[in-house]
């Protein structure tokens, strides 16, 4: 019995979706076009995460060292400074790398060149670079480093000084463009999300409306709720199915465009290559979405002619 009515209301769906068709195609590309704009926020959010990171990635802090200082007491420093929790790493220059790492960055200036060669000795002192596994952690990272500190008073005598407070401003303004893309992108995906749906359920209501004296008839003669609303959540979940491979389909060419014309204009991100790797989940948040959207919409537009 239960097997019967499932296929009867499965039945019912698709004649309807069938015999609608005009109105069901409108749905669809309704449905479509609100996948798009989620599928396209998705990629946005991966565009702006690379190139939140790729900037991230580029800020440090550096503590330049003594000229005479021990690389036994640096290396003892690297490893102090690599037991915090907020450190991600810790790169150690030595000075003849550093010296190699400046005349390659002033290989075009010969005077400058000219003058390290003339000192006749290595005036630069060794380095340990410092990433913080997030920006907002460099000032405890900077605080740790200061005076007071145990790691200060054992390290204090080769440390020359550290840079934190130099690019204090750049960090803490890299701290709040991170903060504030994650709230914006929330907000932004938030309010579409409710747009489409209001959109969605309207298309759908009209396909509702047309079949409001089915739905009369269907009450007379005693059918349930289940058997009246079934066939509208049926259609609902195939305006998703489709709606969700034609927004997948639609991608293709669009970020096989922009990965050819673009990934430097993203920072690098190959947007098409993302898609690809990425397929699966984002044909299954479209899929998601899309049968999400076309049930509650049936469910709640359906509603109405049950209630009266």
């Amino acid at each position: 019995m239960l097997g019967t009515s499932f296929k009867r209301i499965l039945r019912g769906g698709f004649i309807s979706f069938y015999r609608n068709s005009v109105v069901s195609i409108a749905s669809i590309l309704v449905v479509t076009v609100t996948l798009f704009v989620i599928g396209s926020l998705i990629l946005s959010r991966a565009v702006l995460s690379y190139s939140l990171a790729q900037i991230e990635d580029k800020v440090d802090i550096n503590v330049y060292l003594n000229l005479n200082a021990p690389e036994n007491k640096i290396l003892e420093l690297k490893a102090s400074i690599e037991t915090l929790p907020e450190v991600a790493s810790v790169e150690y220059v030595s000075r003849d790398e550093a010296l190699a790492r400046f005349k390659a960055r002033h290989e075009s200036d010969y005077l400058t060149l000219q003058a390290i060669d003339e000192l006749g000795n290595n005036p630069l002192g060794a380095v340990l670079n410092i990433k913080a596994k997030k920006t907002s952690q460099y000032e405890t990272v900077a605080k740790f480093l200061g005076k007071g500190s145990a790691l200060s008073q054992d390290a204090g005598s080769i440390v020359d000084k550290v840079n934190y407070y130099q690019n204090k401003e750049v960090i803490d303004k890299l701290t709040n463009i991170i903060a504030s893309g994650d709230k914006l992108g929330f907000a932004v995906t938030f309010v579409l999300i409710i747009i489409s749906i209001i959109i969605t359920f309207n298309t759908i209501r009209l396909a509702i409306y047309m079949s409001r004296e089915e739905i009369s008839v269907m009450r007379l003669v005693g059918a349930g709720n289940i058997h009246i609303r079934g066939p509208f959540l049926v259609e609902g979940i195939l305006y998703g199915i489709i709606s969700s491979i034609l927004a997948m389909g639609v991608f293709y060419p669009v970020t096989l465009w922009l990965g050819k014309n673009a990934t430097t204009f993203f920072g690098g991100l190959n947007i098409y290559e993302y898609y690809l790797s990425n397929f699966v989940e984002l044909f299954l948040i479209m899929l998601l979405c899309g049968t999400a959207l076309g049930v509650v919409s049936a469910f709640l537009a359906v509603r109405k002619y049950l209630n009266t």
